[in-house]
């Protein structure tokens, strides 16, 4: 109270005790992966896509972060942060080896296939677990399946069946004799990346796919691989070899990052207001054989661990590229095992126009995803299942997902991309990891991480305020002014705010004992709306004036 020495009226100002609670944002991603060019293992904020292109180029051949941003925005998103790793490419190195086989196979015997101009294409190696006593093998380049003719000399270029006039043929003999085939195969990322081919291969691994025009092998060209003596040790060439153009070695610790130094993923944990994570560049580490399905497990598991500890964010799980309904399951259940309500998988990868290539190729489709998430918000709410809303710029699945497909994989909180006639692609599954059911719905979980965060960050004028029932009276009024904006938005169940939501604190949950401790406690209960995931219309057979109708 002030103080008056003179006489005369005064105008004193006071407080209503409300404090309305602003709700906080909840469309904002981050991204990590490979860009062109821009700082490296830092978090950049981008509000558009020109915005990104000014600070981290604009499409790259052998990243998928350009091309998921893209589609990010195209699908409604809006703020973005993105951690660039470096550009993924490779620079030319004379000092340095060879990489390393990426399954782990200790090779025996390494050789290059020459490519266009000149430049080196692929570097192949044979298997030690084929043993020294096995013949010599060779693996020859021929034109693609079918055609029998190049369309230019010295490049190898073939013409596949989809008009690809990039795709080859790879031919392994062994003593002469074709012991393995792979048809319609190239070296540009996607379904038929030669890389992917051959891990099927018993005999010979891919080692690196070299230059940044990723050169074709040369038509009619081999490479002999002779297995080394039993005493010898593995042979390794010495060949113009590749400097990453990134920060550090590339493997799952750089995608993880560290909290002191601010980088990779533990980057983000500095920044409040991301609400969902992705990262569709470890697809292209794992496609080029960086890193193998090990790593990709242990990121993701990172990924999710993060959005777990944060508590405010959800993170956008990418599947291995190539998997059928069946694989993917397996994948989801038997191999990857995830667990969480803080994570949500969507299969298969989308085809979109790649603007360099200038034809449709395979991304994950996690950035488009993030994209429908945002407009989504925007235009019904956190509260809205982020399904059965269409994918802008996608041209179509990678895989034409059947409902019966949809049956096995529904349960399991794989979430389907679908066409459907007329319609568009559409998301098709609002599901989260989590075996536990209360969590099995996307929208129950970022409802809650809206309502708690912005109850959160609307209520810290509580803190070191006198203990008292005063202040219980203040903050319930303040919270339910709030969930009572929330109910009217639609985002809560109940014909009234008490059917839908109850705030309590008294004497009854804060004792002397809390309160001595200095402990303040409000218990909050909320009746969040959930999807009609399965509609059904029941019909029968209607008799008018027959007993029972009246």
């Amino acid at each position: 109270m002030p103080t008056y020495l003179t006489p005369g009226v005064f105008v004193e100002e006071t407080s209503s005790g409300i404090r309305p609670i602003q709700g906080v944002g909840t469309a904002t991603a981050a991204f990590i992966g490979f860009t062109e060019k821009g700082p490296v293992d830092e978090a950049v904020l981008v509000t558009n896509w020109t915005q990104y292109t000014h600070t981290f180029g604009a499409f790259t051949p052998d990243a998928y972060l350009p091309q998921s941003v893209y589609g990010y925005f195209l699908n409604g998103g809006g703020n973005a942060y993105v951690i660039s790793l470096g550009t993924g490419a490779a620079a030319p190195d004379p000092a340095a080896e060879t990489p390393a086989v990426p399954s782990g196979r200790a090779p025996a015997a390494r050789g290059e296939l020459p490519g266009a101009h000149g430049r080196p294409a692929l570097t192949v190696a044979l298997t030690a677990a084929d043993g020294p006593a096995a013949g010599p093998v060779v693996v020859e380049v021929e034109d693609a399946t079918g055609t029998g003719t190049a369309t230019g000399a010295g490049t190898g270029a073939g013409t596949g069946p989809d008009g690809d006039d990039d795709v080859f043929r790879l031919v392994v003999r062994r003593d002469g004799r074709v012991v393995e085939e792979y048809d319609n195969v190239s070296v540009k990322r996607g379904p038929s990346f030669v890389g992917t081919a051959l891990k099927k291969s018993a005999l010979i691994t891919l080692e690196d796919v070299k230059g940044a025009a990723y050169a074709r092998p040369a038509k009619g060209t081999s490479v002999a691989l002779a297995p080394a003596p039993a005493s010898a040790p593995p042979a390794v060439a010495r060949t113009a070899g590749t400097q990453p153009a990134l920060v550090g070695d590339l493997d799952a610790g750089r995608y993880i990052g560290d909290t002191a130094a601010r980088t990779g993923l533990a980057a983000l944990e500095a920044i409040d207001d991301i609400t969902m994570v992705a990262v569709p560049d470890l697809m292209s580490a794992y496609a080029r054989g960086t890193l193998d399905a090990e790593a990709v497990k242990a990121v993701q598991l990172a990924l999710i661990g993060h959005c777990e500890t944060m508590g405010d964010r959800v993170a956008i799980i990418d599947p291995l590229p190539g998997l059928d309904a069946r694989a993917a399951h397996d994948w989801r259940q038997e191999y990857s095992g995830f667990d969480s309500k803080y994570a949500a998988l969507y299969w298969p990868w989308v085809k979109v126009m790649d603007p360099v290539e200038k034809r449709a190729t395979t991304i994950p489709p996690s950035g488009h995803v993030a994209g429908v998430w945002a407009r989504n918000d925007a235009t019904r709410g956190v509260h809205k299942a982020p399904a059965n809303e269409v994918l802008r710029g996608v041209l179509a699945p990678a895989v034409a997902v059947t409902k019966g497909e949809q049956s096995i994989l529904n349960p399991v909180g794989v979430n389907c991309l679908r066409t459907f006639p007329g319609q568009g692609v559409r998301v098709w599954g609002a599901r989260t990891l989590s075996s536990d059911p209360e969590w099995r719905y996307l929208n129950v979980r970022r409802l809650f991480n809206y309502v708690e965060k912005s109850i959160l960050d609307g209520t810290n004028w509580v803190v070191f305020e006198p203990n008292d029932r005063y202040l219980w009276e203040g903050v319930s009024r303040t919270v339910t002014a709030f969930l009572t904006r929330v109910w009217r938005s639609g985002a809560l169940f109940g014909r009234s705010p008490a059917e839908a939501f109850f705030v309590r604190c008294d004497e009854e949950n804060n004792p002397p004992e809390n309160r001595d401790a200095g402990l303040l406690t409000i218990d909050i209960g909320i009746a969040p709306v959930k999807p009609a995931e399965f509609v059904v219309f029941r019909l029968s057979q209607y008799t008018p004036g027959a007993e029972g109708n009246d």
